[in-house]
């Protein structure tokens, strides 16, 4: 009986994956709570990052002096 081929192989490259509000949120609370840092430039802040540009929003807070609306 002829064997199945292989897998085919991407290139090494990863698709591309947008990351939502609602899942960098349940990446961070599962690190928090399995006792890992969630702090700047751990994976859960990259993910909430990368969320909050998906979303159009910015992951970096106002400006000094101006309130937000």
């Amino acid at each position: 009986m002829p064997s199945k081929p292989a897998s085919k192989s991407t290139s090494g490259t990863a698709a591309k994956v947008q990351v939502t509000p609602a899942a960098a949120g349940r990446i961070q609370a599962t690190q928090a709570k399995a006792g890992n840092d969630t702090g700047k430039g751990t994976f859960p802040a990259r993910a909430q990052a990368a969320a909050a540009k998906n979303a159009g929003g910015s992951p970096s807070p106002s400006p000094k002096g101006k309130k937000a609306l």
